[in-house]
């Protein structure tokens, strides 16, 4: 796949800015640039050494562009094992137009989405796992996810299966060597040492396979629906965690007619809050729209909030316990917390008596707070993050992200369990070789040992151009 075409795209984002960086890869890439750079002390960028910068103008003919920083990378020891010119101008739209044009009227191609990562996987700078991450870190929008996506680049992840696999291969080959003397009735793989190796691989994959629940979560977020009768505090609830007036404030009910979203990062763990329609009986058209998206994204929800006024409770205790059963009934693996809004309304003794009433509600999880006095909203992000294991992120363990990657571990695993039955049956070795073979298959599409041009292309496509 690897083409001599040389490449150049913006690496920055697009848009006016103190600075944009012009990135050119490929066996032309500095003569390119030689041709159209003059150096303020008439310097030959061929002539200079690896990871060197350079002052100068970006000239076309008579005309000069620009004033930049030109930085040479020499190959093999660049970002994408080839030669690399980075040209750092002013973010001038005009400007960045104007070089890029330039290059591509003196021979080079426009870099596909994805082509420079796409290079250094292909040069064997990166291997498929890490080259994933580079898209994950440029998406990083909270710690977590950025602790998760350096530490798949630095390569802990890949280099778990890189291991795992080149243990397997090592039996594989004494397995496939027995069936050349399978006249002689030779063992060369020690049977016990192989069920010991395969005890080891699954206990492994299990771990990555379960840490992606937690990898899911820490990638996309975790989606909490906020819930409940009209004008309860929903609104201000998400306003007070949010610490800002993003949803409309109103004694109307049914104010919210739609769902609205916001993140909130709590721990380096990002959270998006859905503030729903409330729920109640209504004839209003729009409002009923409003109301059966609230069951739709309380579906999609990872943990639902339901909100009740503390207000009211003494009218409302029973409706509330139905509400109460009703979720659970149609939710019930989703973690589920009760909240009392409005708090500061009520005197001691009316708050023990919803404390009293909720301790009765089997297996529910409850707090009492005020959105409006943002009394109880800290105690709120301690209860949500307890939700999420962050012990595996805190101990710096190796968690699995891509969904890819979950795919091939779960596939590799079930061809290991085959392994393990084959081996406590007794099958014969040429079966037996059969299903390592798979599951050698598995573990080399995570790393990038085996790929094909489709596989690449919908990797890659993701990507941003530019890297």
């Amino acid at each position: 796949m690897i083409n001599q075409d040389t490449i150049v795209a913006l690496a920055t984002p697009s848009g006016a800015g103190a600075i944009a960086v012009i990135r050119l890869s490929g066996d032309k890439a500095i003569s390119f640039a030689e041709k159209q750079f003059k150096s303020v002390t008439n310097k030959s960028l061929a002539k200079q050494k690896t990871h060197t910068i350079h002052l100068g103008h970006i000239i076309d003919g008579e005309r000069a562009i620009d004033e930049v920083l030109v930085s040479i990378f020499k190959n093999p020891n660049s970002y994408t094992g080839e030669d690399v010119v980075e040209i750092s101008c002013h973010g001038s739209n005009y400007i960045q137009q104007e070089i890029i044009q330039l290059f591509l009227r003196k021979g080079c191609r426009m870099a596909t989405a994805g082509e420079f990562t796409l290079r250094a996987f292909l040069n064997g700078k990166l291997d498929l796992s890490q080259a994933e991450a580079v898209a994950d870190l440029i998406s990083s929008d909270n710690e977590a996810s950025h602790q998760v996506a350096m530490q798949q680049m630095r390569g802990g992840f890949s280099s778990e299966i890189v291991k795992l696999r080149e243990e397997l291969l090592n039996f594989a080959s004494l397995i496939e060597l027995e069936l050349d003397f399978a006249e002689e009735d030779v063992e060369f793989a020690d049977r016990s040492q192989f069920k010991d190796l395969i005890k080891r691989i699954q206990f492994v994959l299990k771990r990555l396979i379960d840490s992606f629940a937690v990898g899911n979560v820490i990638k996309n977020g975790i989606p909490i629906a906020i819930v409940g009768e009209p004008n309860v505090g929903k609104s201000t609830l998400l306003n007070a965690l949010l610490n800002e007036e993003r949803a409309i404030v109103s004694d109307i009910a049914g104010t919210t007619r739609d769902t609205i979203e916001d993140e909130l990062v709590i721990e380096g763990i990002g959270f998006r809050f859905i503030d729903t329609a409330g729920i109640r009986d209504t004839k209003d058209v729009v409002e009923s729209i409003g109301i059966k998206k609230t069951f739709e994204k309380m579906e999609q929800a990872q943990v639902i909030v339901l909100l009740f006024s503390a207000k009211s409770f003494k009218t409302e205790s029973k409706r509330l316990k139905i509400e109460i059963e009703k979720i659970k009934n149609r939710f019930p693996l989703k973690p589920f917390l009760i909240i009392a809004n409005k708090i500061d309304a009520l005197n001691t003794s009316e708050k023990e008596h919803i404390i009293n009433t909720l301790n009765t509600v089997q297996g529910s999880q409850y707090l009492l707070l005020s959105a409006k006095t943002r009394e109880g909203v800290e105690a709120l992000k301690e209860k949500l993050i307890g939700y999420v294991n962050t012990g595996t992120l805190r101990n710096n363990e190796t968690i699995v992200t891509n969904t890819r990657h979950y795919d091939a571990l779960l596939k590799a695993l079930e061809e290991v369990d085959k392994v393990k039955h084959g081996l406590e049956s007794g099958i014969s070795g040429d079966l037996l070789a059969i299903d390592i073979r798979q599951a050698l298959y598995y573990f080399g599409e995570i790393t990038g040992e085996i790929t094909n041009d489709d596989l690449l292309g919908n990797i890659f496509a993701n990507f941003c151009i530019g890297k």
